[in-house]
This record gives structure tokens, C-alpha cells and sequence, in this order.
């Protein structure tokens, strides 16, 4: 499955919770969500009765649609995940928190995880002093990550850093907003990541 390119607020409205897909409309109570809380679509406010499956599925497209990865993405996620020593979900939540285009989110260069993308696929984002421009490449503790020179002065990520004052910093991160860089000091804790998705049930469908 490609990944999803259509107008994401039907998708928080689908699932009925926010996915922070949109960054300063959300912020400022504006997102489609707040205004019409139902799903989408001509039946969209009737109740409806979800399977078991469908509760494991809706998990895990909230999951993908909010972190912004492929079908193929998040099943190496969790294969890795799984072979990895301790619980299965939580490794899933920091294997996928690792990704760059995250980890430029959650250090505040960003107001959305789809603008994070784009910063490091057009190569505005260097780690250790070098441009990368691969989104899910993997983020270790101790790495420095930095909006490029030609690009610090960008209104988008100015004003992203400005948002950080509402919104917060992860606390496994350490920035500094004037010279525009981070350092990734740890991996996160699974208390720490506040998301709205129960990783178990996305264990659960994906071990049948």
C-alpha cells in the first residue's frame, strides 16, 4: 500500500481522535476534527459495531498514518520489534520513534511529521554534520541533528520553533532553538510518548 497523499483531516475524523496531522490549524482549534466530530461521508454520524479485527486494524492505521509510513515500513518495524529482546509494542513505539523525520518533529523543527519529511527528503537536515536525506533512517542516542546553514532562516521552521512554547519538547531530546539543533540524548521511555494508539492490539494482528 502507497502512502496516503489525500486530505489527512478526514483521516482524524475517521478514527475520531487527533493524529497531529495538522500542526498550527490544530493549535489553534481550527482542524476539521473539532468542528464536525464524526466520521466522514453521508452515514458518517451512525454508530457502528467494530469487530475485534477492525479494533486491531483501526490501531494500526493510526499508527501509520500518524508516523506517515508504508504498509512495508511498519511491517519491518515490527519484524524488528519483535526479534528484539523485551516487549514487542514498546519496542515497535521507539524502533518508529527513532525515524529521522520523527525525531526532526520532536525536536520542534516541524509542526507536522509530513513537514519533518519533507525538511529531510529535500536535504535541509544534517546528522553529525552530514546531509541525510533518507526520513526513516534510524536516529541513535547521542547523535546531533541540525537544520542545514542555508536553511535556519526558513519562516516554516522559525515559526515551528515558535510553536514549541505551546506545544513542548519530548524530553529525550535536547535543543537548542537559536542555533537551530538537537541532540537525540536517549532513547524514549513508553510512558513518555503520548500517542493515541494501544500498540497490543497491533501486536495482536499482526502475530495471527
Amino acid at each position: 500500500m502507497a502512502r496516503y497523499r489525500g486530505p489527512v483531516e478526514k483521516i482524524e475524523r475517521r478514527f475520531g481522535v487527533s493524529l497531529n496531522l495538522k500542526g498550527e490549524r490544530r493549535l489553534a482549534g481550527k482542524s476539521a476534527l473539532e468542528k464536525r466530530p464524526y466520521a466522514p461521508g453521508q452515514h458518517g454520524q451512525r454508530r457502528k459495531k467494530v469487530s475485534e479485527y477492525g479494533l486491531q486494524l483501526n490501531e494500526k492505521q493510526k499508527a501509520k498514518f500518524m508516523y506517515g509510513v508504508s504498509e512495508k515500513q511498519f511491517r519491518a518495524l515490527f519484524v524488528e520489534a519483535k526479534r528484539r529482546e523485551g516487549n514487542t509494542g514498546t519496542n515497535l513505539v521507539t524502533l518508529i520513534e527513532q525515524r529521522l523525520d520523527n525525531v526532526v518533529y520532536r525536536m520542534g523543527f516541524a509542526t507536522t511529521r509530513r513537514f519533518a519529511r519533507q525538511l529531510v527528503a529535500h536535504g535541509h537536515i544534517l546528522v553529525d554534520g552530514k546531509k541525510l536525506d533518507i526520513p526513516s533512517y534510524r536516529v541513535r542516542p547521542g547523535q546531533k541533528v541540525e537544520v542545514r546553514e542555508s536553511s535556519k532562516n526558513n519562516s516554516q521552521i522559525v515559526r515551528a520553533l515558535e510553536l514549541t512554547n505551546q506545544t513542548g519538547l519530548a524530553p529525550w531530546v535536547d535543543i537548542d532553538a537559536d542555533k537551530k539543533f538537537g541532540i537525540f540524548t536517549r532513547l524514549p521511555e513508553r510512558e513518555e510518548v503520548v500517542i493515541p494508539v494501544e500498540e497490543r492490539l497491533i501486536v495482536e494482528l499482526y502475530s495471527k
